[in-house]
């Protein structure tokens, strides 16, 4: 009578690859070896099987050694790993499948990519979208006129209860960042509560030390008699 069928769900790993599987712990050590090398692609005959806990082990639980035992005598249990090491390389090329250090890069300078005709750019060309579109639609729309004179005091709108925002007006005006159109108030803060010293992506707009200056859209902006307040920076927020 046969014994019952017993099987073990493990991980194996190889230089160029990471698997679970399961195997029958009567299965020997020779038949492991031929499945082994249809998954890691290392010939039976130069695989060195370590038997760990886990994948950062440096020490082994065991080694397989024999071809002529089965797998449950080494004491293989669930979900260990079965580390599959190639003793001989340059006959399999293990490792170098994952190794791109000598891969030839495809390298293109802009004026050949200008030069192409199935790329994204060449798209946006002949369907004018983006910056290469015409005609009216493409015109800079009228900038609507707001009453927010710059050297005026103001406050900016903030969720924080209790905490004001405040500084002077710098800077009116469209800019070369932000998605669509619009108006932008560059504001120079009181206190080091901003994010730029009145410049964006090389571009300034306004002159100030940095972290005191901000971009807000104008209905973010509330213009008056705004005296200067000291912040408490023992709890002052991130920005």
């Amino acid at each position: 009578m046969l014994p019952p069928r017993i099987t073990v769900t493990v991980f194996v790993i190889s230089p160029d690859t990471r698997s679970e599987r399961k195997f029958d712990l009567h299965l020997g050590v020779e038949q492991l070896k031929n499945k082994l090398e249809l998954i890691t692609g290392i010939p039976a005959q130069n695989q060195r099987i370590l038997l760990l806990n886990n994948d950062t082990d440096t020490e082994e639980v065991n080694v397989l050694d024999d071809d002529s035992k089965a797998l449950g005598f080494y004491g293989v249990r669930d979900l260990q790993f079965l580390k599959v090491i190639d003793t001989n390389p340059s006959v399999s090329f293990t490792g170098q499948l994952t190794d791109v250090s000598q891969v030839d890069k495809f390298e293109l300078s802009d004026e050949a990519y200008a030069q192409r005709r199935d790329t994204v750019l060449a798209y946006k060309q002949r369907n004018k979208i983006g910056r290469f579109a015409e005609g009216e639609e493409s015109k800079s729309k009228p900038i609507p006129e707001l009453n927010i004179p710059l050297g005026s005091r103001c406050e900016v709108e903030t969720a924080e209860e209790g905490f004001h925002k405040r500084g002077t007006v710098r800077f009116v005006g469209p800019t070369k960042f932000g998605t669509g159109e619009g108006i932008w108030v560059g504001i120079e803060y009181d206190e080091p509560i901003g994010k730029n010293d009145g410049s964006v992506q090389g571009e300034r707009y306004f002159e100030c030390k940095p972290k005191f200056g901000v971009f807000v859209r104008p209905d973010r902006v509330q213009i008056g008699d705004f005296p200067v307040e000291e912040i408490d920076f023992d709890d002052d927020e991130e920005i």
